[in-house]
């Protein structure tokens, strides 16, 4: 006969489990794999480039925050040129995005 003292908290009698969680002894236990799965290697040249720009800002987050500020930086002044010289960042805005679209292109046809 045995006591309810001896059943640890949160347990049925005669379930085998304990409070901390299910029983893994047993015929579960052999279905599952012992070993780690081993996975594929990735190269740098399996990834797109703004997986690489994240793996760059995760392995030196202070270049990351570096080359956000730089960013922030640079758009500021755009804005600024649009203010004082909105014809001229419009020309050079129409000549970005054509060469932008020709880059584009060269590299569709390249692949």
């Amino acid at each position: 006969m045995t006591d309810a003292s001896d059943t640890p908290v949160g347990a049925e009698p005669g379930d085998g489990g304990s409070a901390d969680g299910p029983n893994l002894e047993g015929d579960d236990a052999e279905a599952r794999p012992t070993e780690p799965v081993e996975r594929e290697e990735l190269s740098l040249d399996d990834l797109t480039l703004p997986q690489r720009v994240f793996v760059a800002a995760v392995q030196n987050p202070t270049r990351g925050v570096f080359v956000a500020f730089l960013l922030a930086f640079a758009f500021s002044f755009y804005i600024a040129l649009w203010l004082a010289f909105p014809r001229f960042a419009a020309l050079g805005s129409a000549a970005a995005a054509v060469a932008a679209v020709v880059i584009g292109g060269v590299l569709y046809l390249l692949r």
